[in-house]
């Protein structure tokens, strides 16, 4: 069985490259796009965290211009995700997101953001609890925009408002959580209650447990699932000791990528090919349900037709398995 490769909508950055760096060039994205694809993922959003404006003026000119470039980046590159700025700035919903970059729900800002992006944002996390969410929701989608909710301590009645407004997702559902909470009331039972929202989540084998997955499983119909890998840019890197963001990073052999000072996890050093195989190893799905998960579904959650890969069939599903074939 084949199907075309894998779609990743969160991708920080790969082989030491990072997207939200004011280091960051278009040699090193073209580079990180080439290692995407030998592992696999022929289409991906590069995501830039929380940042100062000065990264994201910078940043996203910059990737427009590597990949109207590069025709190899063309075709891999759908558009931008954008992992904040407008999250909770509490400690744990924040993740490893900087707090001094961290705002409130800015329409202004927003719109210089889809400026610099030169209109090609397709997808926008964003805390529901934070004032004017709703407002700058409605006004995403109708720019086309996929509006998805993450990093949050909303509650159910408040993820439902922002689903009235035309929120259709979750970021990493499970993940970017304090470690203590509520245990009824608290945004990942709100997160998993919410079944209309398309749940994004992390199966690398470190960010959620397996019973989780299943949890996250039992609560949806296949086609509300999809798989990201959330790589970082410590993805496909050996084990050692890093620095990301102004923090200590620490890339266990495990694969284990966390801020050993707090504990917290910083994005994943999988691509979408380790986070995939590692789903299917736990065989709680069919094979045509893991295909919809990391190929048709994340396509139409951001508006994109699968037959734009029409005639690819690289990714092979052998034995329970993933590999890559004709890759170079």
């Amino acid at each position: 069985m084949t199907i075309p490769g894998f779609i990743d909508l969160q991708v920080n950055g790969c082989v030491g490259v990072d997207y939200s760096s004011l280091e960051l060039t278009e040699e090193d994205f073209i580079k990180s796009c080439h290692a995407l694809w030998k592992k696999g993922t022929i289409g991906f959003l590069p995501t830039i965290v929380t940042s100062s404006e000065e990264v994201y003026r910078r940043n996203l000119p910059l990737i427009r211009n590597a990949i109207e470039q590069n025709e190899f980046a063309k075709r891999m590159v759908l558009g931008f995700h954008l992992e904040g700025p407008f999250i909770s700035p509490e400690d744990g919903a924040r993740g490893a997101h900087p707090l001094k970059d961290v705002k409130t729900h800015d329409l202004e800002l927003f719109k210089k953001l889809i400026e610099w992006s030169g209109n090609s944002i397709k997808l926008f996390t964003i805390a529901a609890e934070l004032q004017g969410a709703g407002e700058l929701c409605k006004y995403a989608i109708e720019r086309g925009i996929t509006i998805s909710l993450g990093h949050q301590l909303a509650q159910y009645e408040t993820i439902q408002k922002l689903v009235s407004c035309g929120a259709t997702g979750l970021t990493h559902l499970g993940n970017a959580n304090p470690h203590w909470v509520d245990r009824h009331r608290n945004s990942i039972i709100s997160g998993l209650a919410s079944d209309e929202l398309t749940a994004m989540f992390i199966p690398d084998g470190h960010h959620i447990p397996d019973e989780f997955i299943k949890l996250i499983l039992l609560t949806r119909s296949s086609d509300k699932l999809i798989v990201v890998s959330d790589a970082s840019p410590f993805a496909a890197m050996p084990p050692g000791e890093y620095s990301s963001l102004g923090l200590d990073i620490k890339l266990d052999e495990s694969g284990k990528l966390y801020n050993p000072v707090e504990g917290y996890l910083v994005g994943s050093s999988s691509t979408m090919l380790e986070c995939m195989n590692y789903l299917a190893s736990l065989e709680l799905v069919r094979a045509e349900e893991l295909f919809d998960m990391c190929f048709y579904n994340p396509l139409n959650f951001i508006g994109i037709d699968p037959e734009l890969y029409a005639g690819y069939s690289d990714l092979q599903f052998v034995n329970n398995t993933f590999t890559i074939s004709g890759k170079t």
